[in-house]
């Protein structure tokens, strides 16, 4: 029977040298660290794999939900696009507003002003009145209606009658003149006769034409108070008045005296007509 060989195993020729390291200890912290390691990269792949393994056997839904939040999303912008515009329809509406504010409170501005202006004239124009009719009074009063020699030659009239038709003259001093006004606080020339002989019943024409050849024509050195004076040619009168005695008569003179007592030497009459 023969022997078992033995195998001979070569070795280096280090071997039989022992190491001068010395092996390091180590330390629980450090083995479960790894230990720690390990087992987290075991459970990621085991998850990855169930997550794998789940994807794979289920089929993938989410997109059913994109129509949804699309179908959001346009209410949100149609609801935002429409506070937008109703923000601005209402900072128009504010601007048309406050525009109107503004033009109304300057025509509010410029009627008062307008206002004040007429109210200032209405009030010089009265106080022109009231002086005029001071001095007409203060006037008056140095007057009498006592006839001139002149007057003495000449029948009186109806009893009366010419006090009437020349206190209502006077009643009239300081009204102004105006073309064609008739009363009661502007006359013209022959509207300011035509009324006052209207007092006693004695209805004249409206105009001086007509006024002048009315009524029975008297020389002006036989004048009587109450007569019609006249300046122009008899039908072609452009003024007249009436006198009222003591060389005076009383007229609606002008835009710029209005009614007035005037001496007649300062503006002599051309004739003159009696119709009472």
């Amino acid at each position: 029977m023969e022997e078992p060989l033995i195998p001979v195993v070569p070795m280096s020729h280090t071997a039989h040298i022992r190491s001068h390291r010395k092996p390091r200890p180590r330390s629980s912290s450090a083995l479960a660290m790894r230990a720690g390691v390990a087992g987290g990269v075991l459970s990621t792949l085991a998850v990855a794999g169930a997550a794998g393994s789940a994807n794979a056997a289920e089929p993938v839904t989410q997109t059913i939900e994109l129509p949804t939040l699309t179908a959001d999303m346009t209410a949100q912008v149609a609801e935002s696009a429409e506070v937008t515009q109703q923000a601005a329809a209402d900072y128009q509406l504010r601007a048309e507003r406050d525009a109107a504010a503004a033009k109304a409170a300057k025509q509010a501005k410029a009627d008062l002003a307008d206002a004040k202006k007429k109210a200032e004239a209405k009030q010089k124009a009265e106080d022109a009145r009231k002086a005029a009719a001071e001095r007409a009074t203060r006037s008056s009063a140095r007057t009498t209606l006592t006839s001139t020699s002149a007057d003495s030659d000449v029948p009186a009239p109806a009893s009366g009658s010419v006090g009437t038709v020349i206190n209502f003259l006077k009643a009239q001093v300081g009204d102004a003149y105006v073309m064609g006004a008739t009363g009661p606080n502007a006359w013209d020339c022959s509207s300011l006769v035509q009324a006052a002989f209207k007092q006693v019943g004695v209805d004249l024409p409206r105009v001086s034409q007509d006024q002048s050849v009315s009524g029975t024509p008297v020389s002006l050195s036989n004048i009587q108070v109450g007569d019609i004076l006249y300046w122009g040619g008899a039908g072609s009168a452009y003024h007249t008045g009436v006198y009222i005695g003591g060389g005076q008569y009383l007229d609606a003179a002008n835009p710029s005296k209005g009614v007035v007592i005037q001496d007649l030497s300062g503006y002599p009459a051309s004739g003159a007509v009696r119709v009472l």
